[in-house]
């Protein structure tokens, strides 16, 4: 079957839709009697029409936003509930599926420009399975000078339904994320990218949902555990960060807020404050409205002990969020930090989010931890150990 967002289904919708077009162009005139026939002729013409141009859109725009990357996620019949499976070693939480050149100014070399790895991720602690991922390592992953150093890490989700690929081909992390380390803006740090759901065909708002998939669990814990397991990882918080948009956004916020232990600094791009609840979403919260409020940010700030995190939202003066991050500033209490970034214009899209990305990452290097050598003394902690580290994954071919 036709990839949903592949270029061949959209070539092939949008040779249709012309084809539709010329026909009904060429027909019409034979159409133009007052009888039943000639009626019904023309009505089917004008939707035949119109149905395939809207098809053609709508393929050409998802591909686009990543609404729905498979047939199973449009139609509903992909994915169901979180799967519990029996633990296996720590080791064995993450496998690599696949690799990608990176290319750059400074030519492809995984030590000139990085590399991308394509992972699934089992969960540990929740019990979710064959979360896909993109992993970029940064050159000086594969530097003879970094070779036993633990690099800082972030997490960057997207939006839902939303698409891990499009991080990489639309929003452009690995090359922002690039050029901010050749500016010594952020200090060499290892991306992993992902959905902000497990669940393919449910947005779970990265909610621990009673009697549910526990999507909170697998990001906090799981995947950090996964990363430093198979890669070079510091295992601290403050070498710990996420960034996303929409969805990604709040979700990036709330493991901040929630678990600062996982992640001392998030940035949300275009992000919201607290889960709907639309056909969508289900019960995230299982008749609790305790559990809603603990997921509301902004009741966090306003009724919970400040949690020591630094936090940034972007957002624009004709975003639907401008008034409610007003109300998120007004809010927080230190130790929190909070900053943020208001652009003149821009709306909830990839052009917005790709003027945010840059800033974003340069405030980011002044708050995440830089990679650090064996035996190096960590501020207000032990030594990393000198224990042999993952070693590094194959250059990408």
């Amino acid at each position: 079957m036709l990839s949903l967002t592949g270029l061949p289904l959209r070539v092939i919708a949008v040779v249709v839709a012309v084809g539709a077009f010329a026909a009904t162009m060429w027909l019409w005139p034979r159409l133009a009697g007052g009888n039943w026939k000639a009626w019904l002729g023309r009505i089917g013409a004008f939707l035949a029409t119109q149905v395939t141009v809207l098809v053609a859109l709508g393929l050409v725009a998802n591909a686009y936003f990543g609404f729905y990357t498979t047939w199973g996620d449009l139609l509903g019949t992909g994915g169901g509930p979180g799967t519990v499976v029996d633990h296996q070693p720590l080791g064995m939480s993450l496998s690599v599926t696949g690799q990608q050149k990176v290319y750059s100014s400074q030519g492809s070399a995984p030590d000139r420009s990085g590399s991308i790895e394509q992972v699934r991720i089992q969960g540990e602690s929740s019990g979710l399975v064959g979360s896909p991922a993109y992993v970029y390592l940064p050159p000086q992953y594969f530097q003879p000078a970094y070779a036993h150093a633990r690099f800082p890490m972030m997490l960057v989700l997207s939006g839902y339904p939303g698409s891990a690929e499009k991080l990489i081909s639309l929003l452009e992390y690995p090359a922002s994320t690039l050029k901010a380390i050749q500016a010594d803006q952020l200090p060499p740090t290892v991306l992993v990218m992902m959905r902000p759901t497990v669940v393919s065909n449910r947005d779970t708002e990265c909610m621990d949902i009673p009697g549910g998939p526990q999507v909170e669990t697998f990001f906090t814990r799981d995947v950090p555990q996964a990363m430093g397991a198979r890669y070079r990882i510091l295992d601290r918080p403050d070498a710990r960060a996420a960034i996303g948009d929409s969805t990604g956004g709040y979700c990036a916020l709330k493991f901040a807020l929630r678990k600062p232990d996982s992640y001392r600094s998030a940035i949300s791009l275009s992000g919201y404050y607290s889960a709907p609840t639309d056909p969508t979403t289900g019960d995230l919260f299982g008749g609790r409205p305790a559990l809603k409020r603990e997921n509301d940010l902004l009741w966090r700030l306003k009724n919970t002990p400040p949690a020591p995190v630094s936090l940034l939202l972007a957002t624009s003066y004709d975003e639907q969020n401008y008034a409610a991050t007003q109300k998120m500033v007004a809010a927080f209490r230190a130790p929190t930090r909070l900053s943020t970034i208001t652009l003149d214009t821009g709306g909830h899209n990839f052009r917005t989010w790709t003027r945010e990305i840059p800033p974003a990452l340069e405030w980011l290097g002044k708050r995440l931890a830089p990679p650090q050598q064996p035996g190096a003394p960590t501020p207000g902690g032990p030594a990393v150990p000198a224990s042999p580290a993952p070693s590094a994954p194959p250059a990408a071919s």
